[in-house]
């Protein structure tokens, strides 16, 4: 009784394109005047803007693996590979955040004059590219988790360059240096605050989670409600990749009515109504699924 409906994917590989290219050609841009002007903020997001980079590239590249046929060895093919990368570039970037951190709590102890008009000047560059990049996934990450995150990563990355044009400003004006370090903590926790969820979304995916996009108490009143169903089990809902979402369920049902056509409205209903396109659905007589060698007669709640 396995069923799916077509599932229609965007295609993002012109975003990702260019996304990659424009982050990676400010990366470098902002890396050489950040060790011109010796400014901690401009070193601190462009390791940021680094970590985007691969972030978008393991993006891509599972984007372009789940599209792959399934095989006899994956028969779900390669889509469980868009949750790992998201996961991977989750957890990457944590890592850089350390590595910021660390260093921003070191340049307290030794602040350094900081040149304000050419961070500015960068960091307005960084507001135009990264504000550019989102709009690229805007429409996307509603529906992915992967162009969530990129998404969520390059809308914040516009915010914490106009932050730094800000931080450089006032450093222009008071002199005071020590304004440096502190925005890049202030870039460390804003950066680990859009991330959190993103990280948390990508380990429950992992683990086969019910999707965020589903409303497992909404499905269970729906199917507990059907007509001449008495009893249902063994209800697992899964997240396949970021895009596609999967449903099994066991339905005891009046012994003279067998379920007929039952299966398909009930496919076609939770594809429209909760996002799950790969259902299958198993129907079973009241008669042979409570008698005493059966144990599932109760709604699961």
């Amino acid at each position: 009784m396995a069923h799916s409906h077509e599932h229609h994917v965007s295609n993002y590989n012109s975003a990702f394109a260019i996304g990659i290219v424009l982050n990676l050609l400010y990366v470098i841009v902002e890396a050489t005047y950040g060790f011109i002007t010796d400014s901690l903020a401009l070193l601190a997001d462009a390791g940021h803007n680094l970590s985007d980079v691969v972030t978008l590239v393991l993006a891509w590249g599972a984007f372009a693996l789940a599209k792959k046929a399934a095989t006899e060895q994956r028969t779900y093919g390669f889509r469980k590979v868009t949750i790992l990368a998201s996961l991977t570039s989750a957890l990457l970037l944590l890592f850089a955040l350390g590595a910021i951190a660390w260093e921003a709590v070191l340049r307290f102890s030794d602040p350094r004059p900081v040149a304000g008009t050419t961070v500015m000047v960068v960091a307005f560059i960084g507001v135009i590219i990264n504000a550019a990049t989102a709009m690229l996934f805007a429409k996307g990450q509603k529906h992915d988790l992967n162009m969530k995150g990129a998404f969520l990563h390059m809308a914040g990355d516009a915010a914490v360059s106009l932050g730094v044009i800000i931080t450089a400003l006032i450093i222009n004006i008071t002199g005071w240096d020590w304004l440096d370090p502190t925005m890049s903590l202030a870039i460390v926790v804003i950066i680990l605050i859009g991330t959190w969820s993103l990280l948390k979304d990508s380990i429950n995916y992992s683990l086969d989670a019910v999707p965020n996009n589903v409303d497992i108490s909404a499905l269970k009143t729906y199917l507990a409600e059907l007509p001449h169903v008495n009893t249902f089990h063994d209800l697992h809902v899964w997240p396949m990749s970021t895009t596609e979402n999967a449903m099994t369920v066991h339905l005891v049902v009046d012994e003279y009515v067998e379920g007929q056509g039952l299966p398909d409205e009930i496919k076609h209903y939770v594809h429209d109504h909760f996002e799950i396109e790969h259902v299958t659905v198993q129907i079973e007589a009241s008669s042979y699924a409570c008698d005493s060698k059966h144990q599932h007669c109760g709604i699961q709640q």
